[in-house]
């Protein structure tokens, strides 16, 4: 059972004292910034604790049935005092880690107390909960389930001295369904059927009702529940459990297969509640017709879908949990949301999910926190006192040594992979999970010791390791990645070297870079060798995803790129039936450079959130108390990238053809990539990604005519991608479909005689702002263009892109007409705000 995961022949060491203790959770500054280096591949740091969605921004970085009877002794503990270790010291010697990076030899003790604390508790799993595997499958037992032709429920909670089951189906009288506890603290009754009929009707509301110490009955909301609804006429209103099982002809059945991995995930980030270009929530099945055929026609292949879980606060963005196994209620039924993820698959696009299990919402009447009762952390699902406490995110903290939290958590992960087909997930808040003080007031310097020190949550980490263990072991192509802002070494390497098992982590500093450009400094002080840093200053073993930004980026109080660099203009100014002005001028170009740059160098996958590929003028503002409880700035609007007059298109054309440029040359999964130059004088990066010889021009007035730039191989090299082509909203001034011969450059063999220590090189005309992407030509790919660069001079592109371009576009046709029949009811307040002909405008900041 071990072998999947790593360490079969590994057995665990004796390892060090237990790294335990904390440090207590200080009060942060809204505003405190503090940068730092980091070692060995390093990282770019910032502190910058914003109180934003309820969600902390900690420092940022560059880059199977479980079974309810068992040994009281492994009640809420990780360890058995009866494991034994085999005495085959030396092997455990080798953690592979430490071969990838020899700077972490100093911390030996720590990794193999970790990976003994992993392998213990796997062995407990099969002495117990028979494996890994059968343990995770808690759904199948706890929660409501059809066992013998009868409805079974079943609850942990140990403080509890006495229990119901109430709902609609009992008039909420709980009288006759009392409930039986064990000895582990699991409550139990079974509903007979009634002449063959369920008890509990499919969609009826239902709730545990139980009685503390204090003698008081409260009710609770299943933990386990599939499904949860509020009642929309009362405002405020708690939330109710719901039974979900419907009946065969009303239950969604697959139809297509997963697709497969891709060597490189292009992601879009996306919230289904806000997709509409309406001021309202969209649905599961609506965002599955009307965006999927978007996101698809854009050359993504992942959606990472953002509040799926269900959360009480619309506010929050999906990040106050409260029940961890349904749907979010406001956007459809478990069934519209497995139609979404179907459709996804009949395209060819894999389906991440933004899990949640660093935290769980405060709530009491509507959420996990309302089993916490006063009881000690082996009885509860969190930590007691401040521990169990976010002080900044207002939340409940689990504790990750406890069995049945192990138990609820990796079920948890099983149920969305199995249950609703998921490719897999994006782990939100991992440097909260990682670190007692959960990064706040924490700058990382890059210094190895404040990753393994007293400070880390080794019980965090090794639930980690047992979720990245179980979700390759039932998925093996699945995509996992952590949102992790401190840079902890070995995040992203395998569980069976002693990592942690993440396929990739995002590189959260970039954006953080761009803002500070955007914000702080002029074009003129742009620093290329800081950008270059930036973007590739990632540990080389461990894979990133790049954004130039995300939601965070466009939520009420920040600016997204696009709203930076144009502000009012891109309410007034975006008419491409009036010339640009110098500002929708300078924004249309850096705005596509710093994407493409950040995709082309920042990481080996790449993530877009919903909007931003077309510059959408307006950040996101929840309904909340503050805005009047308003719906006008959760939407998209759609519209304005389908209006032809409007320039909004030519960003998201470009966008459509940074990730084709992806899929025809592989150039994410490359591992080949080498900066050749950051000139600053010039303000030009050339660098070799894959096959590909890309420069970037960021001089806001300078055109190099003849500019050289070294390359690997020699031969002649034409366009592939060009920003300033017509296409794209610009100049067309980089002639297209003409071959440019490279030259040998100094001694064979001597890189430092080469020409920036290339052994070739060919000279390009370079205009101001913008960038070239040039593939080398050989017979298989002798017309590569993914542009017109003269809208009166059709160059002759490859077959294969255009059919596949086209394809694209025809499939959308079905979506846009749908879209454009919709075009009466947009709120018409909502389009004077866009008076983007002639209209005056004015910045919402």
């Amino acid at each position: 059972m071990y072998s999947s995961c790593g360490f079969a022949s590994v057995p665990p060491a004796v390892g060090s004292s237990s790294p335990s203790s904390r440090t207590q959770c200080a009060q942060t500054s809204r505003n405190s910034r503090t940068v730092a280096n980091r070692q060995f591949g390093g990282v770019f740091s910032q502190s910058s604790q914003l109180f934003r969605r309820h969600k902390l921004h900690f420092p940022s970085r560059v880059q199977r049935q479980g079974r309810a009877d068992r040994n009281p002794k492994i009640l809420g503990v990780l360890t058995d005092d009866s494991s034994t270790m085999t005495p085959i010291e030396d092997e455990i010697e080798r953690i592979g880690i430490l071969n990838v990076d020899p700077g972490l030899e100093p911390f030996r003790d720590h990794f193999k107390y970790r990976v003994k604390r992993y392998v213990d508790q796997k062995k407990l799993f099969e002495k117990h909960e028979v494996g890994l595997e059968e343990f995770a499958k808690g759904y199948l037992t706890f929660g409501f389930n059809r066992e013998d032709g009868d409805i079974v429920y079943r609850e942990w909670a140990p403080a509890a001295q006495e229990a119901q089951l109430v709902g609609d189906f009992n008039g909420w009288d709980g009288s006759n369904h009392n409930m039986e506890k064990n000895q582990f603290g699991v409550w139990t009754i079974k509903v007979p059927d009634i002449n063959g009929v369920p008890a509990i009707p499919h969609n009826s509301r239902v709730k545990f009702r139980f009685k503390p110490g204090n003698g008081v009955w409260i009710d609770r909301i299943p933990a386990w529940i599939k499904y949860a609804i509020v009642e929309p006429s009362s405002f405020a209103a708690p939330y109710d459990g719901v039974y979900w099982d419907p009946p065969p002809s009303e239950r969604y059945q697959f139809k297509y297969p997963r697709p497969p991995k891709p060597d490189a995930p292009r992601i879009y980030e996306a919230h289904v509640g806000m997709s509409s270009s309406e001021p309202r929530v969209n649905s599961y099945r609506e965002f599955a017709d009307d965006v999927l055929p978007r996101i698809w026609a854009n050359n993504y292949n992942t959606v990472q879908l953002m509040a799926v879980m269900e959360h009480s606060y619309y506010g929050s963005f999906g990040y106050h949990v409260t029940n961890f196994f349904a749907v979010s209620s406001r956007s459809g039924t478990p069934e519209d949301l497995k139609y979404l993820i179907d459709k996804a698959h009949s395209l060819g696009l894999r389906v991440l999910m933004d899990v949640v299990h660093s935290h769980a919402s405060n709530n009491v009447t509507d959420g996990l926190n309302g089993f916490d009762i006063g009881q000690s952390s082996q009885e509860s699902y969190f930590h007691t006192g401040d521990r169990g406490y976010h002080k900044l995110w207002d939340s409940r903290l689990f504790n990750y040594a406890n069995w049945e939290v192990l138990r609820f958590l990796l079920s948890n992960l099983r149920w969305w992979l199995e249950e609703y087909q998921f490719d897999g997930f994006r782990f939100d808040g991992v440097t909260s999970m990682l670190y007692h003080h959960h990064g706040i007031n924490m700058a990382f310097t890059g210094n190895y010791g404040e990753y393994f020190s007293e400070a880390t949550d080794v019980d965090a980490v090794v639930y980690l390791m047992l979720a990245n263990c179980l979700i390759h072991n039932i998925l093996p192509d699945a995509t996992v990645i952590a949102e992790d802002v401190s840079g902890m070494p070995g995040l992203g390497r395998p569980v069976s070297e002693g990592g942690v098992g993440f396929d990739y982590r995002l590189a959260m500093a970039i954006p953080d870079r761009w803002i500070d450009y955007l914000k702080n400094k002029k074009d003129e002080e742009w620093s290329m060798k800081e950008i270059s840093w930036s973007l590739t200053n990632r540990r080389y073993s461990e894979k990133c995803i790049s954004y130039a930004e995300s939601h965070d980026q466009a939520i009420v109080g920040d600016k997204t790129i696009a709203f930076l660099l144009m502000d009012k203009e891109m309410y007034s100014g975006m008419s491409c039936l009036t010339d640009a002005s110098p500002s929708v001028e300078r924004g249309l170009a850096l705005h596509k450079m710093i994407h493409f740059i950040t995709m082309a160098l920042g990481g080996e996958g790449y993530l877009n959130f919903m909007g931003n590929e077309f510059g959408h003028p307006d950040w996101i503002d929840f309904p909340r108390e503050g805005n009047n409880w308003s719906y006008d700035k959760c939407r998209r609007q759609w519209n304005l990238v389908d209006a032809e007059h409007l320039r909004y298109k030519f960003m998201n054309a470009f966008d459509r053809a940074m990730n084709l440029l992806d899929e025809k040359f592989s150039i994410l999964a490359s591992t080949k990539q080498i900066v050749s130059s950051t000139n600053e004088e010039d303000k030009v990066i050339v660098f070799e990604h894959g096959d590909l010889v890309f420069v970037f021009n960021f001089h806001p007035e300078n055109t190099y005519d003849g500019y050289k730039v070294g390359c690997d191989l020699p031969g002649k090299y034409r366009v592939a991608l060009d920003s300033d082509a017509w296409d794209f909203g610009g100049h067309g001034r980089v002639g297209h479909g003409f071959d440019h011969f490279t030259c040998p450059e100094g001694i064979p063999g001597v890189p430092e005689t080469n020409f920036n220590n290339r052994p070739n090189s060919f000279k390009v005309l370079s205009p101001a702002r913008t960038c070239v992407a040039y593939y080398r030509v050989d017979e298989s790919l002798e017309d590569i263009d993914l542009q017109e660069n003269d809208p009166d001079t059709v160059e002759e592109v490859d077959d294969s892109v255009m059919t596949d371009v086209v394809a694209r576009q025809a499939d959308l046709e079905e979506s846009m007409l749908r879209l454009e029949e919709k075009d009466d009811d947009i709120d018409p307040k909502a389009m004077r705000d866009y008076e983007v002909d002639f209209g005056e405008g004015t910045s919402d900041d």
